[in-house]
């Protein structure tokens, strides 16, 4: 059982989880963990389910993931004849209407749908992924000549289950770097995982690359894969960029977006600080304000 809490309604509330039992016995079970190890993990296990995912009649799981999940359609555009297949409808667009965004730009929004957690004043080389596991900024990147930009900044890091939209994008306006890819296994980032595997976050499939935003300084992204996601999609094109352009998206499963900005361009907000120090996520919609410059 997952709790988060509800920032419009201010209560907390209990998450739908897609295969929660699966997850549970996986992560919990000497040989759950033997299968993860074995299979679940390995990229090959991720390419047959993304295969499946994009092939016509995986179409046949839509109704009843957006049944089970009480997802609300409305929000998304539909093509003419439907989706042709489960992963167009797991990447599926908002209509530009749905899209809300606060356009003040001292307002930091948040990348994407989702639960997050935030840190501030963060220690770069012990960043926190759950209550007694940690793992550095270099770690993370592969990378030790950029960390050191980050001492004493704010860390923000959203969860994407797989029942959320799940495209992800700019906070900012500016001009993104290009991406770097880092190979690396597929675990679930669900807390159950969180909870059981240490440095989750530097184990998988990840890719980063730096906005260099107007109102913020140098925002580093670091996008995460997890169980069963096919791929990391970037759509963006290296050149000037808008506040609320898209940036990418991820193919089938839950998937996660890290923030990272300079020591004292951004003051989270207070209730997410909060939440966050109770060890709970709260949701989120991209576009919504999460801090203020």
């Amino acid at each position: 059982m997952i709790k988060f809490y509800n920032r419009k309604t201010e209560k907390y509330e209990i998450e739908l989880v897609a295969g929660e039992s699966y997850i549970n016995w996986i992560y919990s079970s000497p040989l759950g963990m033997k299968i993860l190890e074995l299979f679940v993990k390995k990229k090959i296990t991720s390419r047959i389910c993304g295969y499946y995912c994009d092939r016509a009649i995986s179409k046949i799981k839509i109704k009843k993931f957006v049944n089970e999940f009480k997802i609300d359609m409305a929000r998304f555009e539909m093509p003419e004849k439907g989706f042709n297949n489960f992963n167009e409808f797991f990447y599926r667009k908002l209509k530009k209407e749905k899209i809300n965004i606060e356009s003040d730009k001292k307002i930091l929004i948040s990348p994407c749908d989702g639960k997050i957690l935030a840190y501030e004043n963060i220690d770069i080389k012990m960043l926190i992924q759950i209550k007694g596991i940690t793992y550095s900024l270099a770690e993370l990147i592969g990378h030790d000549s950029i960390d050191s930009n980050y001492t004493e900044g704010s860390c923000l890091i959203v969860r994407l289950p797989p029942s959320d939209y799940h495209r992800f994008h700019f906070v900012d306006h500016g001009t993104c770097s290009p991406t770097t890819k880092i190979k690396g296994f597929y675990y679930s980032v669900n807390p159950t995982s969180l909870n059981r595997i240490k440095k989750i976050f530097c184990a998988n499939k990840r890719e980063w690359s730096i906005l260099d935003s107007e109102n913020f300084g140098e925002i580093l992204y670091v996008e995460v894969g997890a169980t069963f996601v096919g791929s990391i999609i970037q759509t963006y094109n290296n050149k000037k960029v808008e506040k609320g352009d898209e940036k990418g998206y991820f193919k089938f499963g839950g998937s996660t977006v890290i923030l990272f900005l300079k020591k004292d361009v951004c003051k989270i907000d207070k209730d997410i600080i909060e939440q966050t120090a109770k060890g709970m996520e709260c949701s989120v919609s991209m576009g919504e304000r999460i801090g203020s410059k």
